[in-house]
Parts: structure tokens; C-alpha cells; sequence
């Protein structure tokens, strides 16, 4: 037997199977390759459509910029000369994107701080849920933009304005997906460290968070990309630096390119943000990804 797939091997046979294991490998490549550019697929159509559209007239240009003309509104925001000529952005667009940042980060941090806890606990223990649970549903409807004028008036025009709001609105998807996660725990863990002997703290710290971790990073998540549409709406009025600044400012001044090119800034960054959380998820719920292959 060996006898014979040694002379399989060197014969003509033999290089058939080796040109047939080449050619498979070939097609998982460009397989693999296909399946990295799928997701690129359709926004390549709609910007290639809305660059022809543009050029063909259909569209008019000075109602709705080119992707090309977008393009080129942003390098010379990203790296034009700051203050050059008659374009006021020039230079500015890492300074804003720096000030953005912070601010979300800022106030995304606070709404951590505040939403997971305070989740965990309306979950778990039905005193808080009877006291703090309605006042969060009642108030979960109102939309950011209504507490602008509250805001302004506790924090005035600056920083602090804007970050309250931030926080806020990556509040709640934060903390309604931490009750979520901690009323899901299956309560025979709870009773089985009780007849351990395990503290109150020890339960919280070693079966209520780590059951509730799954649905605690699907409400960061969600508190990620509130933060980053908060952000524009308080950068429009109570700041005067940053993304959302920049975007109603060039507006009203004409500058369509530079308001999609900050459009498109601001979409990156969250997605950007998504795919960290995401990539922190995987790694702390390792011991899941685990069990579900």
C-alpha cells in the first residue's frame, strides 16, 4: 500500500492532486479576500452613483457636494494651513475631532459609572427597582435636546454643559441594559453561593456581574453611539469648538462639503468606538465565545 501511493505520488496522479491542493488554496484566498471586501460593496456603489450623479448634473453641485469635492474639503481641513486665505477650517479638523473626544469620553465615562451600577442594583434588589425604576422609565422618553435649556442653565456655555449632556443620553441604554442583564441571572447561582456562605459584595462582585456582563456591553454598545449623536447636538449651542460646531457652522455659511465630510468623521469615529468596545468585549467574555463554538 505504502508502494503504491509513493508511485501515486511521483506520477502523474500525484501532480494532479498537488495542482488540485494549489488550486483549493488559491480559492480559499480569494474567498477569504471577498468576504474582508464585502462590507466595502455597497457604500463603493453609492459613492461611485453619487459621484456620477454630481458630475452628470442630476444633482447640483452646489446643493450637494461631490464625494470627491467632500474628499478634498476634508484634506485641506485635516492639513491645510490653519487660518489660510478665506477657509476659516483650514488645520482645524484633528484640534475638533481632540475636542470631541474628550468630551465624549468624558461623559461616556460618567454614564458608566453611573448606569452600571445603578442597573445592576434596580436588577437585582426589588427596593431599588420599586424607587428608582419609574423615575428612569419616566424620564428615558424625553429626548436630549429638551434638557439643552435645563443644561445651560445649571452649567452655562462651556465644557460642562455639553458633557452633562453626553452623559445623559449614553445613560440610559447603559443602565436599562444593566437591569436587563441582572434580572436575566439564573437565581440557582445566587442560592448556590448563599449556601456557601458568600457576602452580599461577594455575590454582586462574583455572580451577578459576571452573568450580566453579556447584556452590559450590548447597552455600551448603544451608550457609545447615543454619546456620539449627543455630542453634535451640544456642541451645536453650547460650546463653540468641536464637530458639531464645525458642522452647523459650516452650514450656515454654505459649506456643505465640509458639513458630509464631518457627517462622515463622526460616523467613522463611532464605528471606530464600537469596534473597541467590541474588541474589550471579546477579550473579558472570552470564556464565552468559548462555549458557543
Amino acid at each position: 500500500m505504502t508502494e503504491l501511493n509513493e508511485r501515486l505520488s511521483a506520477g502523474p496522479a500525484g501532480a494532479v492532486l498537488a495542482n488540485t491542493g494549489a488550486g483549493s488554496r488559491e480559492v480559499l484566498t480569494w474567498a477569504r479576500i471577498g468576504r474582508r471586501l464585502q462590507p466595502l460593496f455597497v457604500p463603493a456603489v453609492i459613492l461611485i452613483g453619487w459621484e456620477l450623479a454630481v458630475r452628470s448634473g442630476a444633482v447640483p453641485s452646489g446643493l450637494l457636494s461631490s464625494p470627491a469635492g467632500i474628499a478634498t474639503g476634508l484634506w485641506f481641513w485635516a492639513f491645510g494651513t490653519a487660518g489660510s486665505g478665506m477657509n476659516a477650517y483650514s488645520g482645524t479638523l484633528i484640534a475638533n475631532i481632540f475636542n470631541s473626544g474628550e468630551r465624549v469620553a468624558e461623559g461616556y465615562a460618567l454614564a458608566i459609572c453611573l448606569g452600571v451600577p445603578g442597573g445592576l442594583m434596580i436588577g437585582f434588589n426589588r427596593g431599588f427597582a420599586r424607587t428608582l425604576d419609574p423615575l428612569i422609565q419616566a424620564m428615558r422618553p424625553i429626548p436630549i435636546t429638551a434638557w439643552m435649556p435645563v443644561s445651560l442653565t445649571l452649567f452655562g456655555v462651556g465644557a460642562a454643559s455639553a458633557i452633562s449632556l453626553i452623559a445623559l443620553g449614553a445613560f440610559y441604554p447603559i443602565v436599562v441594559n444593566s437591569v436587563m442583564g441582572a434580572r436575566d441571572i439564573n437565581r440557582q447561582l445566587v442560592r448556590a453561593a448563599l449556601m456557601m456562605g458568600a457576602t452580599p459584595r461577594q455575590i454582586m462582585l462574583r455572580v451577578i456581574v459576571p452573568s450580566a456582563l453579556p447584556a452590559i456591553f450590548v447597552g455600551l454598545r448603544l451608550g457609545a453611539g447615543v454619546a456620539w449623536t449627543a455630542v453634535v447636538i451640544a456642541e451645536m449651542v453650547a460650546v463653540k469648538s468641536g464637530l458639531g460646531y464645525v458642522l452647523w457652522d459650516a452650514y450656515y455659511i454654505g459649506r456643505m462639503e465640509i458639513v458630509l465630510g464631518d457627517m462622515a468623521v463622526i460616523g467613522l469615529l463611532g464605528f471606530l468606538s464600537d469596534r473597541l468596545i467590541l474588541a474589550v468585549e471579546r477579550r473579558v467574555l472570552h470564556w464565552k465565545n468559548d462555549n458557543s463554538r
